[in-house]
């Protein structure tokens, strides 16, 4: 990568923005000159905005008329490693650059002088007269291991007044305290010793140890319970050895809380944050810390990605098979490949860490291009749990009933003895529909096709595809008739119901996203139930994700056909996935586990390899199907998704790409549609898709754009292009 440049004062330079432009800005160099990577505030109009000093201006305008730079900002520049990384995701999702530049800027008042700021954090005094409010306020502080909340954040935090927090102030409850506005994050110390590893765990750190310098990528494969996460802070520890940054990436805020203290133990200090749970303060210190090279580990979100490492050595992408990985809207980007593509522009090393690998990763593997390692046995005492189906065409339910009276036998043995049960079902809410039965219609969204889910502990309706939200109706919005609208299928809330009614002398926990107010409180009440605040635990696939509950025996999956039905290429892989790591909760401590899978097709292939435990065969199979049809990892796929608040100009549109597409064709690709989406309307506006298929080998992305760029597209209606599409709704 070359060096960047340097510009002398008037030299003309071509400004990146994140103004939505299809070009980049010429400007003239301000006052001193500036240096390419540079962050400036330049003039657009008659406003100021944000920009990078891209390259050298292309002179297309009149010397005279170009305007200057108006300042730099007191930043580290882009390096020219991270111009590029920008560029190549740029070309490979067909974004426009003014979205790279979002992605990497998603930080507030990077322009803004360093100052002075009042920060608020637990104090020593009690807070005599108690309220609401104020316990709410104490509460945020107790569970947040930062201290960097301004009065407005804390507030908002604490669904409180300022005046409340001052008034904690005034007794001494809170502490106001002036700090520097952005500060180095304590420093790790990489030579502390970690956990003891088995044998298993320390082959894993010297095979680790073992590969080459320069960029590489490793799967390191590991059953539930084997001890990853250790084994790739011992590569984490390596990499602040050299004085290089490590990223960590996990795909579910909630796993932080349980990750930064096992990482404080193994370091001495917490790492950095990143992620929609982080104060919007900690996030411009996150920032311009990492930019610096005052913070020398991130723990974050897929958008971290995009973070101004300077010397970023390490990425580890946890449970790398998980689907929220890939960004849905804006950029559409995998941030499992993405750092595969970051790393290697910098020369540092990927770890791929999961139980159940993703079918890309595993062919990578068997092709040589990753290099794998596997940890076979849980660590410690403890071992995989048995597996077993519950065949429901023998249990002879009543129709309100979900939990099998062979599953209820397991979990009041497991109450008995003061071990908890888990009962999981992917499904938020208490009911994925609600029906009138005068006249057969079921509850939608007003401004989506898409059913309302009930969710009774909020006593609301809600569409789980634009997040609106109505009350309960007591008549039926088509036909007026009161009373006759009932609720069809389980969701977590009406099985935790269900799970009260069987069980009345234990304690039932609800765990799903949804039902908590921000990510602390959800962390809160993961840390409550491992330490056993519940013998019941209801969950959604929030619970797959990692956490690990030592009292935990017993998992019982409610519907495990759930994620076989439909179309989408990868259903088979994810109800895999899904039931193995859901299954792995069971017995991870010392006490032996059971998992259980209700299901009414155990003669199901996809059922059949979970319960028999050859997940190569399982893989080789798919693999050879994928193949066979040559679909990803195999083949190329990309969405084309047209949207409008008129239906028929997004299906016109849509017909008239089908109708041209030659430089499609001379690609050899196969075009599908236009076809209205399975969900086809989704914040009222009516959305259309196109589905082009290709081999491979095939420069598809040129062919796309050369494709795209026939069509003006109206203003009405937006096209998105989805490379590597994970859904398809």
């Amino acid at each position: 990568m070359s060096e960047p440049r340097f510009f002398e004062e008037s030299e003309l330079v071509s400004v990146l923005t994140s103004q939505p432009l299809d070009q980049m800005l010429d400007y003239k160099a301000p006052s001193g000159g500036c240096w390419q990577g540079d962050f400036v505030e330049v003039p657009l109009g008659p406003r100021k905005i944000l920009g990078v000093i891209w390259c050298a201006g292309k002179g297309d305008f009149e010397y005279n008329k170009v305007r200057s730079v108006i300042r730099i900002l007191d930043v580290v520049p882009m390096q020219p490693s991270m111009q590029e990384f920008l560029r190549r995701v740029s070309d490979y999702t067909l974004s426009p650059m003014h979205t790279m530049l979002r992605l990497a800027t998603r930080a507030p008042g990077l322009g803004d002088p360093a100052s002075m700021r009042h920060v608020y954090r637990k104090g020593q005094a009690e807070a005599g007269r108690m309220t609401d409010a104020r316990l709410r306020v104490l509460a945020v502080l107790q569970n947040s291991h930062d201290l960097s909340f301004t009065l407005k954040e804390l507030a908002e935090a604490a669904n409180a007044t300022t005046a409340v927090v001052k008034g904690l102030v005034k007794v001494g409850a809170v502490e106001e305290v002036t700090t520097p506005r952005d500060t180095p994050f304590p420093v790790l110390n990489p030579s502390l010793s970690g956990k003891s590893l088995s044998e298993d765990q320390a082959h894993a750190v010297t095979q680790l140890r073992s590969s080459d310098a320069g960029y590489h990528t490793t799967l390191l494969k590991g059953v539930t319970g084997s001890g990853k996460t250790e084994v790739y802070l011992e590569a984490v520890a390596d990499c602040l050895k050299q004085g290089r940054q490590a990223l960590v990436l996990l795909p579910e805020i909630a796993l932080t809380a349980e990750f930064l203290t096992r990482v404080e133990g193994r370091f001495g200090a917490k790492p950095a944050e990143w992620h929609s749970g982080v104060t919007m303060t900690e996030r411009r210190r996150t920032w311009k810390m990492v930019g610096e090279g005052h913070a020398q580990m991130v723990v974050g979100a897929r958008s971290a990605l995009f973070l101004p490492f300077q010397n970023l050595g390490l990425i580890v992408v946890d449970e790398e098979h998980d689907s929220s990985y890939k960004q849905e809207d804006g950029v559409l980007y995998n941030a499992r490949d993405m750092a595969v593509l970051r790393a290697s522009l910098v020369g540092g090393q990927v770890v791929l860490a999961s139980a159940t690998p993703s079918l890309e990763s595993w062919v990578n593997v068997e092709a040589g291009k990753y290099k794998k390692i596997e940890l076979n046995s849980r660590f410690g005492k403890a071992v995989m749990p048995s597996l077993a189906a519950i065949d429901m065409r023998q249990e002879k339910l009543p129709g309100d009933r979900w939990i099998s009276d062979s599953l209820k036998k397991m979990v009041e043995t497991r109450i008995q003895s003061g071990e908890q049960s888990l009962l999981f079902i992917n499904r938020r809410g208490y009911a994925p529909i609600t029906l009138c039965r005068s006249c057969g219609n079921q509850v939608g969204c007003d401004n989506c096709d898409a059913r309302m889910v009930e969710h009774r502990f909020s006593n609301r309706l809600m569409c789980h595809q634009c997040g609106e939200t109505k009350p309960v109706p007591s008549a039926c919005p088509s036909c007026d008739a009161v009373g006759r609208l009932a609720v069809v299928g389980p969701g977590v809330e009406r099985l935790a119901e269900e799970a009260t009614e069987l069980f009345p002398e234990a304690k039932v926990a609800v765990l799903s996203s949804d039902l908590y107010g921000s990510a602390r409180a959800l962390k809160a009440q993961i840390l409550a139930l491992a330490s056993g605040s519940a013998d019941v635990i209801i969950g959604t696939q929030l619970v797959a994700k990692g956490h690990n509950f030592p009292l935990l025996t017993l998992v019982g999956v409610i519907d495990a056909d759930l994620g076989l039905q439909g179309s989408d290429l990868r259903a088979a892989e994810r109800t895999f996935q899904l039931m193995r790591q859901v299954a792995g909760r069971a017995g991870r401590a010392d006490k032996p586990g059971t998992a259980v899978l209700q299901t009414h097709q155990p003669e199901h292939p996809v059922i059949e390899a979970i319960l028999g435990g050859d997940e190569e065969a399982f893989w080789r199979a798919e693999a050879s199907e994928r193949e066979a049809a040559g679909v990803p990892p195999y083949g190329r796929m990309v969405g084309i998704i047209l949207s409008s608040t008129d239906p028929q100009e997004a299906s016109e549109f849509g017909k008239a790409m089908a109708s041209n597409i030659l430089p499609l064709n001379k690609i050899g690709a196969e075009v599908f549609g236009p076809a209205p989406a399975p969900i086809s309307r989704i914040r009222g506006r009516y959305r259309v898709r196109l589905l082009i298929k290709a081999n491979k080998s095939v420069p598809i992305q040129s062919a796309i754009s050369e494709w795209v760029s026939q069509f003006k597209t109206p203003k009405s209606l937006r096209l998105s292009i989805d490379i590597d599409p994970q859904s398809f709704y």
